[in-house]
């Protein structure tokens, strides 16, 4: 760009890299994403969802936050005081996960082999190396951040604030430390909540076992398990109370198979009788529903699978030290040939895996630290009852509502070195437990020096569920939070509505004591342009850096934009972005053309009655556009307002 006689002359072609460089620069210098102190315009803002500081930015991190962007734009433009706060995520397990496989292929080490505070060291440059390359591509795609006020959840001021929550939920009687049943993934040997389970169907088989009755020779109750390994740990054989099979059985012991070990025969309502047999081996410390059997007939638990899925506890030597499928394989063999094996049938059932490593989860009794929910999710519920929180669409307030009206206790627990350390200290000379913000420096009891902190750290979503206040300096009553709390609207992604959204809304409404934002807008996936998803393994991925480096990230947020109808997946083609990269040079050259034909008199002053019939018709045709635009993303139909003002430039001010 340049000025000549008094004009601006622009380039004859429109180079994206340059453009877009020099104006965000510009931008950033004047502090134009900064909001106002003391203003009298109306507050907006929005928390951007942190970005998990496991690598970089993918193509659906791009539609998450281009969407907001044009809304926040909107609303500087029509007079409101805007904060848009950008932040990053620990994302611990994943983080942690990630750190600990390129330390074992790069040094050949473990996390153990290094100790945790030289781990920690690795995991922070990881971070700061992995936040870096985030906010550039942030900055890259033009978004409107108020960068003066970057957020990352495990910083020293939201340890502060994590801290305070946990605490005041202790003192409040919300938080607990109990002994249950809970999925433990073995490779990233820490728990998990129900939903990080992702539950898939996998190919297996129903093994019949038979279990000698003590005290009639040749007689056998026979149970059909998917995981003979752990019948090593069977406290008892289930059946009905009204199956007459079973009539005659119930109240004697069977013979565990391998092992010299009686265990009796019960009966449960619970049991179903058309599955299998009809009866059902009941193993307390590694499943479910046999936990709660074992609650109500006060059976004995008895831990054989440890954390690493190690076969352990009171079973025959052969067995300890073995992998859990390794001792199946031992198992059924040996059960074949002593003759305990009736039948094998192929069997397909679902199987809970990682969600983040894919392995298969462990049911296991274990100690961990909970969230009672159901009194702190009533509010949350009715805010959306009552439409005081808003989905866009409408129809995922039923994904909502699905997870809350049947909420559990959350297991916040995690056996990790990555994020929150829980803020629960026990003195060794005398057990006592204490739960404080700062750590004790003597044991409130006996006044002993030999303090020890939890090990376990806090699960993500715990901190993550505060974000919407936490970054606004709620515990210091500031003036960001003051003015901008509640936030306006949230925008993401559907899958995390129950992990992030409605836990969002439960601690924004206890400790807020307000709903955290008053709309929820949630965007679809990014698909290739055969409508699959994309993954690497396909082949398919699409890197927004890439394509800004080709087309610019206005060509590739227009392309986002046109096609975001809300809460739908998008096909995204390369030659889609190359087209509305033909569209962004049109306006250049429209641009370019006016500027070029100005006289250097116009000051935006003139009558009516001066004006040509063509410039009537323009302006009357932008007018009922601008209008249009308007009340479209009024209702969040951005994808409705950016074709129509594509059209109305294309068709009508540039034909």
């Amino acid at each position: 760009m340049e000025e000549k006689n008094n004009s601006i002359v622009l380039e004859k072609g429109y180079d994206h890299l340059k453009t877009e460089n020099e104006w965000y620069d510009i931008w950033l210098e004047k502090k134009l994403f900064e909001p106002e102190e003391n203003s009298d315009k109306p507050p907006f803002s929005m928390i951007l969802p942190p970005a998990n500081v496991t690598g970089v930015l993918h193509m659906g991190h791009a539609l998450t936050f281009s969407i907001p962007d044009i809304i926040n734009r909107r609303k500087k433009m029509q007079g409101y005081n805007v904060l848009w706060l950008p932040g990053v995520d620990h994302a611990g397990i994943a983080t942690q996960m990630v750190v600990e496989r390129n330390l074992k292929s790069e040094k050949g080490l473990s996390k153990e082999d290094l100790g945790r505070e030289k781990f920690m060291d690795e995991i922070w440059a990881w971070k700061d190396k992995s936040e870096n390359t985030i906010v550039t591509q942030l900055k890259k795609l033009g978004l409107s951040l108020d960068w003066s006020r970057m957020k990352f959840t495990l910083s020293e001021e939201m340890q502060k604030v994590v801290s305070k929550v946990f605490v005041s939920l202790y003192n409040e009687g919300k938080i607990y430390q109990g002994i249950y049943m809970v999925n433990r993934c073995p490779s990233c040997s820490t728990v998990l909540s129900d939903l990080e389970v992702e539950h898939k169907e996998v190919k297996g088989s129903l093994t019949y076992i038979k279990y000698p009755i003590a005290d009639k020779k040749d007689q056998y109750i026979i149970v059909a398990t998917t995981r003979p390994e752990t019948m090593l740990g069977d406290m008892a054989i289930a059946v009905h109370p009204d199956d007459p099979k079973y009539k005659d059985i119930i109240g004697k012991d069977v013979i565990l198979p391998l092992t010299d070990r009686l265990i009796p025969v019960i009966a449960d309502n619970s049991v179903e009788m058309e599955f299998g047999t009809g009866a059902v081996k009941i193993t307390p410390s590694h499943d479910p529903n046999d936990y709660e059997m074992a609650l109500r007939h006060k059976l004995r638990q008895m831990v054989i699978i440890n954390e690493k899925a190690i076969m352990v506890g009171d079973i025959p030597d052969k067995y300890k030290g073995l992998d859990r499928f390794e001792c199946r394989k031992l198992l059924i063999k040996e059960l074949k040939e002593k003759g305990f094996i009736e039948k094998t049938e192929d069997y397909s059932h679902n199987v809970g895996h990682c969600q983040r490593c894919e392995t298969i989860i462990e049911p296991i009794i274990s100690k961990q630290w909970f969230l009672k929910t159901k009194d702190i999710a009533k509010p949350a519920i009715e805010v959306v009852e009552k439409k005081e929180i808003k989905f866009i669409p409408q129809r995922w307030d039923k994904v909502y509502f699905n997870w809350m009206y049947n909420i559990q206790d959350w297991c916040i627990s995690r056996q990790l070195w990555w994020g929150h350390r829980i803020p629960a200290f026990v003195c060794q000379d005398c057990g006592e437990l204490m739960v404080e913000v700062e750590n004790p420096i003597n044991c409130k009891k006996c006044k002993s020096t030999n303090i020890i902190q939890d090990p376990d750290v806090l699960d993500t979503w715990f901190s993550s569920a505060l974000w919407p206040f936490s970054t606004l300096g709620w515990d210091k009553d500031s003036e960001d939070f003051k003015t901008f709390y509640p936030t306006s609207i949230m925008a993401t992604g559907f899958d995390i509505i129950f992990f992030w959204v409605a836990r969002m809304v439960m601690m924004g409404m206890h400790f807020g004591k307000e709903i955290p934002f008053k709309e929820v807008y949630i965007n679809g996936l990014i698909r290739d342009d055969k409508g699959q998803k994309m993954s690497k393994t396909k082949n398919n991925v699409i890197d927004p850096l890439v394509i800004i480096e080709k087309y610019g990230a206005d060509a590739l947020r227009l392309t986002l934009a046109i096609q975001a109808v809300p809460g739908m997946d998008i096909a995204l083609s390369i030659s889609r972005i190359k087209g509305y990269k033909g569209f962004l040079n049109k306006i250049w050259n429209a641009s370019r053309y006016i500027l070029m034909n100005l006289k250097g008199d116009e000051n935006g002053e003139f009558e009516v009655k001066d004006i040509s019939t063509t410039d009537k018709w323009i302006l009357h045709s932008m007018n009922r556009t601008v209008e249009k635009v308007n009340d479209l993303i009024d209702n969040y139909r951005i994808n409705d307002a950016a074709d129509s003002l594509y059209h109305f430039f294309w068709h009508e001010y540039c034909e």
